[in-house]
Parts: C-alpha cells; sequence; structure tokens
C-alpha cells in the first residue's frame, strides 16, 4: 500500500490535508479529508459566565468572528429572556451582512478566482493571488476595496475590525454615528457596483462548470425567511437530496435532526440526519432552499443561476457562483440598511437582569453555512455545557467523499501530478472551509510522538 500527501491544501482558511492510500495495481484505495489541529473552545468555556460567550466565541476565527459573535449574542437572549428593539436588530443584521461582504469577496476573488480566471492547470507559483493581480491588476484591486468596506462595516457595527465585541445580551452596547452611516453608506454603493462588474466574470462561470466535479449526493439545511434569503433570523430548513422537505428548526430542537459523530482520521467533528444520510450547509445549501434573494440584481443572477442548476442542485463547483450571488445580495442588503437614516436610533438595546433559562441556542447563516451556539448554564449563568456546530464540520462529510471521489479520477497508476492535486484542492476550496472555526473535536484524540535521529537528517 502506497501513501501519498497532499499537504498543506492550498488557499483555504486553516491547515488541513489529504491521504490517499494507493493499492499494488495503482489504483486508489480510500482517500480523506484530514484535518488534525485543535481549538478547545467548548472546553475553556466552561465555567465563564454566559455573557461573556460573545466576546469569547469571536477569538475562535480572524475570518468569521462576527458570526461567533451574533450567534452567541443570540444564545444570550434567550437565556436572559430579552429581546433585542429593533435598531439593535438591524445593527446585529448588518453586522452579519458585512460579515458576508468580507468574506465572500476573499473567497471568490482571491482564493477560488485563479482556478477559473488564470486556470487550474497553471503552474502553481502563477496560480494564486499574485499571480490574479499580475494578470488582472484591476479585479485585485477592487476586490481589496470590497474587503476593505467589510471591514470597516465591522468595526464601526461592531467595534473591532477582526474580533467585535459590541453585541450582547438584548442587543447592541453602542449605536452607529450619522457620519459613519453617511461613510459607510458611500462605500457601500461602491462595492454594489464592484460587485455587479464581477458578476460578468462570475456568470461566465456557468457554462464551464463540470457537474460531476468532485460528485455526492446529500440533503441540505440552510436558514430561509418564509422562502426569502436571509442571515441573522428564520427558520432553520431541511431538504431532502431529492428537494422534498424533511423539517424545520428553531432552536434547541436541533437536536431532533443533527447528529454529531468522529471519524479516526480526523479531529474534524462530521455531522449527519438522525432521520438518516447526510446533509451540507452554505451558498449551495442555502441557494437550494429559499425562493428568492430578496433583492433586484441578486434575484437577476439567481434566475440565470437555476436556468443552468436548476431549483435545486447537487453540484460542488456550484457553491462558487451561489456565493457570489450572495455577495451581491449583502451588498444590496448593506445599501438598504444604511440608507436609512433610522438605523443611527439610541434604543439599541433591551437590559439583561437576570437568568431566565437555563439553556439558549443561537443560530444563524455563517458565509460557510449554518451556525449553531448552544449553551446550558447553572442558576448563577455560568456556562456548564457548550456545543457549537460550524459550517465545516456539517459539510465534511461531503468534503471527504469528494475528495475520494475526484482521487479516483486523477490518480494514475499510482502517481498525482500538482495539476491534479489541484483538482482535489478544488473539490475542498469550493465549500471555503474555515478550519479554526470547526476544530472542536469529539472522540478520540491520540497524541503522536515522532522521534527522528539527528544524524541521519544530515
Amino acid at each position: 500500500m502506497k501513501e501519498i500527501t497532499i499537504s498543506p491544501v492550498t488557499r483555504i482558511e486553516g491547515h488541513a490535508g489529504v491521504k490517499i492510500y494507493v493499492n499494488d495495481a495503482g489504483e486508489v484505495d480510500s482517500a480523506h479529508f484530514q484535518v488534525v489541529e485543535l481549538r478547545g473552545f467548548e472546553k475553556f468555556l466552561i465555567g465563564a459566565a454566559v455573557e461573556e460567550a460573545p466576546r469569547i466565541t469571536p477569538r475562535i476565527c480572524g475570518i468569521c468572528p462576527s458570526a461567533h459573535h451574533l450567534a452567541a449574542a443570540k444564545a444570550t437572549d434567550q437565556i436572559f429572556g430579552v429581546e433585542p428593539p429593533e435598531t439593535g436588530r438591524k445593527l446585529r443584521e448588518l453586522l452579519n451582512v458585512g460579515q458576508f461582504v468580507h468574506s465572500h469577496a476573499l473567497h471568490f476573488f482571491m482564493l477560488a478566482a485563479p482556478d477559473f480566471l488564470i486556470g487550474h492547470e497553471a503552474p502553481p507559483e502563477e496560480r494564486n493571488v499574485i499571480g490574479l493581480a499580475k494578470k488582472s491588476p484591476e479585479i485585485a484591486k477592487k476586490a481589496i476595496a470590497v474587503r476593505k468596506f467589510g471591514q470597516r462595516l465591522t468595526e464601526a457595527v461592531g467595534g473591532k475590525p477582526i474580533h467585535p465585541g459590541n453585541a450582547l445580551p438584548g442587543g447592541m452596547s453602542a449605536p452607529l454615528s450619522e457620519s459613519r452611516r453617511a461613510d459607510l453608506l458611500s462605500m457601500a454603493k461602491e462595492s454594489l457596483a464592484i460587485a455587479e462588474e464581477g458578476w460578468e466574470i462570475a456568470r461566465t462561470l456557468l457554462d464551464d462548470v463540470d457537474q460531476s466535479f468532485g460528485a455526492v449526493e446529500t440533503a441540505f439545511v440552510g436558514l430561509s425567511d418564509n422562502g426569502t434569503f436571509t442571515t441573522y433570523d428564520g427558520t432553520a430548513e431541511v431538504l431532502g437530496a431529492g428537494g422534498e422537505r424533511i423539517g424545520s428548526f428553531s432552536g434547541e430542537d436541533y437536536t431532533k435532526y443533527i447528529d454529531e459523530y468522529s471519524e479516526p482520521w480526523s479531529y474534524l467533528k462530521f455531522a449527519r440526519l438522525k432521520s438518516g444520510g447526510y446533509y451540507r450547509v452554505g451558498p449551495l445549501a442555502r441557494l437550494n432552499i429559499v425562493r428568492e434573494m430578496g433583492t433586484e440584481r441578486a434575484d437577476e443572477a439567481l434566475t440565470e443561476y437555476r436556468r443552468k442548476f436548476g431549483m435545486q442542485s447537487q453540484t460542488t463547483l456550484a457553491y462558487n457562483i451561489a456565493r457570489y450571488i450572495e455577495f451581491i445580495a449583502s451588498c444590496e442588503k448593506a445599501v438598504a440598511y444604511l440608507s436609512d437614516t433610522g438605523i443611527t436610533g439610541q434604543d439599541i438595546r433591551t437590559p439583561a437582569k437576570e437568568v431566565a433559562s437555563r439553556r439558549g441556542v443561537g443560530i444563524i447563516e455563517a458565509p460557510r453555512g449554518t451556525l449553531i451556539h448552544d449553551y446550558s448554564v447553572s442558576e448563577d449563568g455560568l456556562i456548564e455545557r457548550c456545543n457549537l456546530i460550524v459550517a465545516t464540520c456539517q459539510n465534511n462529510y461531503a468534503m471527504d467523499r469528494g475528495v475520494e471521489d475526484m482521487a479516483r479520477r486523477v490518480v494514475q497508476n499510482g502517481t498525482l501530478t500538482e495539476s491534479a492535486a489541484n483538482r482535489i484542492e478544488m473539490v475542498i476550496r469550493a465549500y471555503d472551509p474555515c478550519i479554526s472555526c470547526a476544530t472542536h473535536a469529539i472522540g478520540e484524540m491520540p497524541i503522536r510522538i515522532e522521534v527522528e535521529n539527528v544524524n541521519e537528517r544530515r
């Protein structure tokens, strides 16, 4: 048995690898997506005051901190029995929109685009963001401008550009000033113009997508606001692989649908449906579930998308195009929120006084998919149990099976070329996994110690 390793997988957030096992005939016996990082937030949150969770959990990740911040805040709303006032809720929604703008722009233009605009067969020294900047400097500049807007929006609403801290039980701790609203609105309009211009590039991918690339068939989970795309509020819908509705959940009843488990080759948790079968989350899932995006330009793009893929799709590479449609919608929503002068109102928080419930579950959509924060607390509000289910864990099965599917196609006579390895990476990259968010493991976690003879290394 021969082992082929791809490590690290490039152009993703965090560190992961792929192990491919080839038999004596040169054929792939098995292959796995492997993560060996561990971040123990579910454990060291125990004993903390639950109101600290919205300030601690953003440190899980520097790419999607707002999602953890807001999911934790929604959970603490339930524990203290408080609902944010309208302005406070709108500020939270705007904060999440800013993260979608920032994260989706980062992935599409800087992580995925080199494969499509430069070519997945190009040499690796060219197939990266530097190569993209050389080939299409205007695209790179505009992508940076949009990301800057996302960061500025996070800073203005959340208090910090990286790890926001303004959301707390019952709402927000600081209002948005009129001067910042006006400045951000100008940036939002510029970002929307860039998103519209970029669609002329993104839409060209519609005709080039290999629908069998990284093939896997699953059910889907994602939030919906009565059929309209949403990232903050709504009900999590469960859609079967054939498009049939299986059910929905909105709080702790998620445990009726989702089962978490572990596999020996990875520290990354897996998730599946308790009714049987596996599911995916994220842009593809959300577009499969909703009827409309709820904004003009994104709905126009969605119509084009559905001409190619239908109302529901299993196509892995369609994640990239679905993500861009969400990017357009997020820019449109940012303009809408910031055009409303009422968002600078001062009524932003309902004071939280005492524990009203011993358990709180916050569910939102992070850029990569449905995010669940589940806290159980003592009478004094100290965390006794914490469970975090992030999108990358829920997509873990699909990435793992997609990796093996592609490996069987591209490994020839026991050999893996660099361009073939990149095709395997493209399967993983389509999901935009965030490894830092996802490595909260269950099951056995053996420590491996490697001993080397220094004399043999010389």
